[in-house]
């Protein structure tokens, strides 16, 4: 049983003032229909809103509920894949394209704080760190590639008393630092895009799950509570979309991640581990992620679970996985433990398209989705007002449904990701 946010979650404890939203009762109608009201969701429904479109969005929990509220929180440019399997997937030129997207999924985050004035922890700058020394080839071979084909510039090697300047860990022997990507605290920024887009006039409506949408000259949304008519539906459910389309559910796998958070360290001891204020993503395959909060705690995530079993002891899991990192912080009290679905693909490339006239998705983040899953949604409500070039060129992107069927697939992943978990150690 995954650990919802709650106690549990410092982010929860430390979430800006947010309305609750009343469940859906009787019939709403309207232009557009959302469901799931994580970045994604929220992200849609303001650009719809604020195009003139009605909008309703369904949350099955409160906003924020799923993964874009308790995720590591680190906006990082690319995809989960690497940008060779997004070339062989759709060509050069599209793969050109679909980058220069990603780029500006950074840039847009950085927008809608500034406009809307969202209180969320927004801090610049990102770490790739590299355990071994194949992994300081890959980061020297990946900044050549970002470089001379993709025209991304600005990212740093960072080795030796570089790297120990910025990072106070002897465990790393090497880093990619990109200044333009970045971390938040993603509970916070969701609301403020909830907050925007119900300004600008959309509806939300939480603890009404969705449940089957009928279709008709008019699509209907029903909830136990009531019922939705609309023209379009956004899908932006991801890892909890649960039984609502079985196509959309065998192309996606719940995985489960996990996080603590150390008690308060204070300004000078935070600033000592991580002195520019970095976030942190080791390259391993069953990765280890870190950053500082905006009250200077350590958030230390990873112990990625294929079987979605909660890990036994996952404090202390988790604490000494933190500890190997950083052997300085062994003394400190971790105050905050939980977890949450991520929704992968079997290539970990985004997939979004569309499942027939009308109704739109954006699932498969792969670990990805905080700053993809904002661009997810204004693409989703440019294509509905007419342009969907641009979200029709990732709905190129080939994938296929996880083998196994509903009882196998996750021990057939299981035993795969062995695999990788044995490579790490290599």
């Amino acid at each position: 049983m995954i650990i919802t946010p709650g106690v549990d979650s410092c982010y929860s404890a430390s979430a800006n003032p947010a309305p609750k939203h009343p469940s859906l009762a009787g019939e709403v109608h309207c232009d557009v229909c959302v469901i799931g009201a994580g970045i994604t969701g929220c992200s849609a429904a303001l650009h719809l809103a604020e195009r003139g479109y009605d909008v309703a969005v369904l949350e099955s929990q409160r906003v924020g509920w799923g993964a874009s509220g308790r995720s590591g929180g680190q906006l990082i440019f690319g995809f989960a894949c690497d940008m060779s399997s997004i070339r062989r997937l759709v060509g050069r030129d599209d793969a050109r394209r679909l980058w220069d997207m990603s780029v500006e999924a950074l840039d847009l985050v950085q927008r809608q704080i500034a406009k809307y004035d969202i209180s969320c922890d927004l801090r610049a700058g990102h770490l790739h760190a590299a355990v071994k020394p194949r992994h300081r080839t890959e980061l020297i071979r990946w900044k050549d590639e970002l470089e001379h084909q993709y025209g991304y510039e600005g990212t740093r090697l960072l080795q030796g008393d570089a790297l120990r300047e910025n990072l106070d860990t002897a465990r790393y022997c090497c880093g990619l630092y990109d200044p333009r990507s970045g971390h938040l605290h993603p509970l916070n920024y969701t609301l403020g895009l909830a907050a925007a887009a119900s300004s600008a006039g959309a509806r939300y409506f939480e603890f009404s799950p969705a449940v089957r949408i009928d279709p008709g000259a008019k699509m209907t949304v029903v909830s136990p509570g009531g019922r939705v008519q609309c023209e379009h539906v956004l899908l932006c459910g991801n890892a909890y979309l649960d039984r609502l389309d079985p196509h959309l559910r065998k192309r996606v796998m719940p995985v489960g991640t996990y996080i603590v958070a150390t008690e308060p360290l204070g300004e000078a001891r935070a600033r000592a581990l991580i002195p520019n204020g970095m976030a942190v993503a080791d390259m391993n395959f069953a990765l280890d992620y870190f950053r500082l909060s905006g009250d200077n705690r350590m958030l230390f995530g990873g112990r990625v679970s294929y079987s979605t079993r909660q890990p036994r002891n996952l404090r202390e899991a988790m604490g000494s996985r933190m500890v190997q990192v950083f052997p300085q912080l062994k003394d400190v009290r971790i105050e905050y433990a939980w977890g949450g679905f991520v929704a992968i693909t079997q290539n970990r490339a985004p997939d979004w398209g569309r499942l027939g006239p009308g109704i739109y998705y954006a699932q498969g983040y792969s670990g990805h989705g905080m700053a993809l899953a904002g661009l997810a949604g204004k693409l989703m409500a440019e294509a509905i007002a007419g342009t969907a070039e641009r979200f029709d060129l990732f709905s190129k992107i080939p994938h296929r449904s996880f083998p196994g069927g509903r009882w196998f697939r996750t021990p057939a992943l299981v035993v795969a990701m062995s695999w990788y978990r044995l490579r790490d150690l290599l």
